[in-house]
């Protein structure tokens, strides 16, 4: 294993972010504070609790959810497409490091970004609404699972793109929907019969409900089945890469 390569896409990625630091931390906590100022604040002290829980402190793991979905699909899709963009990634193809290191190198920043992020997301919301943690061991584990999976899949999505408009499309067009409709505003039991069927179906609420169940203890669906759902996603994402590097798909045209 080439760690001194690994280390150096690694470090490569974190400066670009410091370099952006209000683009890529800033902006994301100022945006979600302004959910929690809304939502939590404003009318969350007009709604009644949701199982127990107030609903600005129930919102909490659905905003924290959001906001690193998005990041970590975006931050490793532009970090992988700007060495295509440029040209650059002829170099690294044909440098002595392996299709795993380049993966590592590049999802694990993204995820570090996310899990960043997302630990900022969570300090700041003490600011809004007060909160508690069941399990914080958990929290940590989905926190990381989710940002490695995501970081994954905006991997695939920036080897796939083509231009700066494709990059774009799966976040705002397909994830953040999802995640609007998983339950990070309001649990799928609130709905009626037929919609809570339909909602099952959507893959975003077993990550929600699982990263919740870690703060409260309750959930829309098994926590075992949450757990299932984002390691099944995360296999996919696997597959998926090493198909591409072995097949060269968008890498050698």
């Amino acid at each position: 294993m080439n760690w001194y390569a690994i280390g150096a896409i690694y470090r490569f990625e974190m400066a670009r972010t410091f370099r952006t630091l209000t683009q890529s931390i800033v902006s994301p906590v100022i945006s979600t504070s302004l959910y929690f100022v809304v939502f939590g604040a404003a009318i969350g002290s007009r709604m009644g609790d949701i199982d127990g829980i107030s609903y600005g402190a129930f919102i909490i793991p659905g905003l924290i959810m959001l906001s690193l979905l998005n990041e970590s699909i975006s931050n490793s899709a532009f970090g992988i497409y700007m060495p295509k963009w440029s040209g650059t990634i002829y170099e690294l193809l044909s440098a002595p490091v392996s299709s795993m290191e380049v993966v590592m190198g590049y999802v694990g920043a993204a995820a570090s970004k996310s899990v960043l992020l997302g630990l900022l997301i969570l300090a700041t919301a003490r600011l809004f609404v007060p909160y508690s943690i069941a399990h914080p061991f958990w929290m940590l584990c989905f926190l990381l699972l989710t940002a490695v999976t995501f970081s994954l899949f905006g991997f695939i999505i920036g080897l796939w793109a083509d231009n700066f408009q494709k990059l774009q499309v799966v976040p705002l067009m397909v994830v953040t929907p999802l995640t609007f409709l998983g339950g990070a505003f309001y649990s799928i039991n609130m709905l009626p019969p037929l919609w809570q069927k339909i909602a099952l179906f959507n893959p975003v609420v077993y990550l929600i409900s699982g990263f919740r169940w870690s703060f409260y203890g309750v959930a829309d669906v098994n926590v075992g089945i949450s757990v299932i759902a984002i390691l099944g996603f995360l296999a996919l994402c696997l597959g998926a890469v090493w198909w591409i590097f072995r097949t060269g798909w968008k890498l050698k045209t």
